[in-house]
């Protein structure tokens, strides 16, 4: 956001030559906007109700913090889906900045099955000598199930899973989900694969889900022949629904390939702190296919998006990601970007940048002295209001005013002056200004 000035003067009773007493006037003049903190901030995590019977209503918290620089007054809170409400507290409710308020949301399900909604969290704040206000708000995903004691077990599972190319030799394993979504216990018997080079493990059999519980099976693919490999995974139980198939697919390959990633380095120079930027790079695959299995940063500060692994690249294709910088802190950060392969081929980019806070500006001015033989003046800051207090311009000012950008985000400083007789000798301290310079 660009930030704009606004300035602010301060009345400075006295200021004498050794014999003469006169007025002198400071303002500061910042290179931020009011309306920086007239900003809705509001942010929370999405709640999931999990597994309710029909007939229950469950009450859960909903966690909304301000992340904003001013108090936020929520108004209204909006949920939608079936069966989800907004139970309190009373609104208006005002949440300071940097501060979490907790409010409350039921699920009472309608029908037995996965429900989905939000709740729209709205809110304004307002700023300025003439009360301007802003308004915004975030929506919060809902989730739950309902389900009924009456009903029998459900085992569900996703209908198809891709174990990506893998070379000769080599294995690829993926886990795969299944859940009880009905009401009542159901016991899996057994898991078998048909197809060539698959493999299942990570639960013993017969294995129980309670109602609303998932577990994990592991699915192993080590390709015996090059080519598309197709099999079926089918799962046993005593569930209303006895039997579950997966499709599972994969494909062998005889060359292991490499993956190569461009550019090595990602410099991202200086980003204010509160704001992002992103920069645009590509895997390729060369000598072969590679199945990219997952990635890593290792900073929380550079975030990479674009890609969804398990992900399988054939021999020359490319595939672009995006890498964002987003600076919680002043000074420099980096990170090591990882992307690992099926074949132990993984490719590595480094990201820099540092973070920086808005470089500010004081400004003072004041007026002249009644005497006539002032040939200048001396500004003194200081870092508090006793001092001590050091001389910051290198010459005698000759004009009524002087800008000091040496300062720092988040400090105060307080300013006096001294007039100049043409022999040198300075009057007394004047009356202090106090500048205190915003943060970022």
């Amino acid at each position: 956001m660009q930030k704009s000035g606004k300035k602010r003067a301060y009345d400075m009773s006295c200021l004498k030559s050794p014999a003469t007493c006169w007025l002198v006037v400071f303002a500061s003049l910042f290179t931020i906007s009011a309306s920086a903190y007239g900003q809705v901030s509001l942010t929370g995590a999405p709640v999931n109700f999990g597994n309710v019977q029909l007939g229950s209503n469950l009450i859960q918290p909903l966690v909304v913090t301000n992340t904003g620089r001013a108090s936020v007054t929520i108004y209204r809170v909006t949920v939608s889906g079936t069966g989800f409400a907004f139970v309190g507290p009373t609104l208006p409710l005002v949440v300071s900045s940097q501060r979490s308020v907790t409010l409350s949301v039921s699920f009472l399900p309608q029908t037995a099955g996965s429900v989905t909604g939000s709740a729209t969290v709205q809110g304004y704040v307002t700023w300025g000598g003439k009360n301007r206000t802003r308004y915004g708000g975030v929506t919060i995903s809902l989730s739950g199930s309902g389900y009924s004691s009456a009903n029998p077990g459900y085992l569900t599972a996703p209908p198809s899973l891709n174990l990506g190319s893998v070379t000769l030799g080599n294995s690829q394993t993926q886990m795969l989900t299944v859940s009880n979504t009905g009401g009542s216990s159901l016991t899996i018997s057994g898991a078998t694969v048909n197809g060539s080079g698959y493999s299942v493990s990570g639960l013993t059999f017969p294995y129980t889900l309670a109602p609303g519980a998932s577990a994990g099976l592991s699915i192993a693919f080590a390709p015996t022949a090059t080519g598309a490999s197709n099999a079926t995974l089918t799962l046993a139980s005593n569930a209303s629904d006895p039997s579950v198939s997966v499709s599972l697919t994969g494909s062998g390959t005889s060359s292991s390939g490499t993956l190569s990633v461009a550019p090595s380095a990602l410099n991202f120079g200086s980003v204010t702190i509160g704001n992002t930027q992103s920069q645009s790079g590509s895997l390729t695959a060369s000598g072969g296919s590679v199945t990219l299995s997952s990635t890593s940063s290792s900073n929380s500060a550079f975030t990479l998006a674009g890609l969804n692994p398990p992900l399988t690249l054939s021999a020359g294709q490319s595939v672009p990601y995006t890498v964002t910088f987003t600076p919680t802190a002043s000074g420099a950060a980096s990170a090591k970007i990882s992307f690992f392969t099926s074949n132990a081929n993984s490719a590595l980019e480094t990201a820099s940048g540092s973070g920086a806070t808005i470089q500010h500006t004081v400004n003072l001015w004041w007026n002249a002295s009644t005497s006539s033989s002032i040939t200048g003046y001396n500004v003194y800051r200081g870092p508090s209001p006793s001092g001590p207090f050091s001389r910051i311009n290198p010459a005698v000012n000759t004009a009524l005013s002087y800008s000091d950008s040496a300062v720092q985000s988040g400090t105060t400083y307080y300013y006096v002056t001294t007039a100049v007789d043409a022999s040198g000798v300075e009057s007394s301290y004047s009356n202090q200004a106090t500048a205190a310079v915003p943060f970022p």
